[in-house]
């Protein structure tokens, strides 16, 4: 299984600078990982686990008969390379990609109840909606319990939802949205886990930080069920609504 490397010897083997030039970019603060300015000496796994900012119109899936562009058609071939959570045609955002398969398998399985988030554009009522999604709503395959959502309007009969779910049935948010008498203008998974988009460019990847590296193992050993809360605190889901 592929080994993490320190960030200077990632960059040099990218071909982005030698390793003595990349440690004086680390150094200068000059290289930032999702956002936050790297560290001398921070470890990063370039191979074995990416994260990609996943565009529209491409499929989550290994090769399409129809010749459409998938995931795996914006990043170099790794083998082995798989992804975790799956995201429908038309949405966008955090995708892991990883060649660690039982890990995969671990943080989408239901038990583990790891925690996403979705920025959703719609166009209805998304103070009401958001209201009545807090309480639950039953969709065809089950009970959707969001563990958050917040509301606030963009425009007139626009809103953004943000929607914090862990069961991971199959098109959950779009069907929830529908299900609330909402349009879905565009979907966004913004957060899986521990690993945030961030300012990720659309169809860019990055490597895990060591941080999401270590919450990602502790939660694949049976550790925490999701992703930044305990049970105590998932009792307490919030509700916040702006107009």
């Amino acid at each position: 299984m592929p080994e993490s490397m320190r960030i200077q010897r990632a960059l040099a083997r990218a071909g982005i600078a030698s390793r003595r030039a990349a440690e004086e970019l680390v150094a200068a603060g000059r290289v930032r990982i999702n956002g936050a300015v790297a560290e001398t000496g921070q470890s990063v796994d370039p191979s074995r686990d990416k994260i990609l900012n996943k565009p529209t119109g491409v499929l989550t899936t290994r090769s399409d008969p129809g010749g459409r562009r998938t995931v795996f058609d914006l990043v170099r071939d790794v083998p082995g390379l798989t992804y975790v959570g799956r995201l429908d045609y038309m949405t966008e955002g955090v995708l892991l990609l990883t060649t660690d398969g039982d890990a995969a398998h671990k943080l989408t399985h239901p038990s583990h109840e790891i925690e996403r988030t979705y920025l959703a554009t719609v166009r209805g009522d998304g103070a009401d909606a958001a209201r009545a999604a807090i309480k639950g709503v039953e969709l065809e395959d089950g009970l959707v319990m969001p563990r958050d959502v917040s509301a606030r309007r963009v425009g007139r009969g626009i809103w953004e939802l943000d929607i914090t779910i862990a069961e991971g049935k199959t098109r959950e948010v779009r069907r929830l949205c529908e299900a609330l008498g909402l349009e879905v203008l565009r979907l966004v998974r913004t957060k899986f886990g521990p690993v945030k988009l961030g300012s990720l460019e659309s169809g860019k990847t990055r490597a895990l930080t060591t941080r999401e590296q270590d919450i990602i193992a502790a939660l694949t050993k049976g550790g925490s069920k999701t992703g930044n809360t305990t049970r105590g605190a998932r009792r307490e889901r919030t509700r916040r609504y702006s107009r």
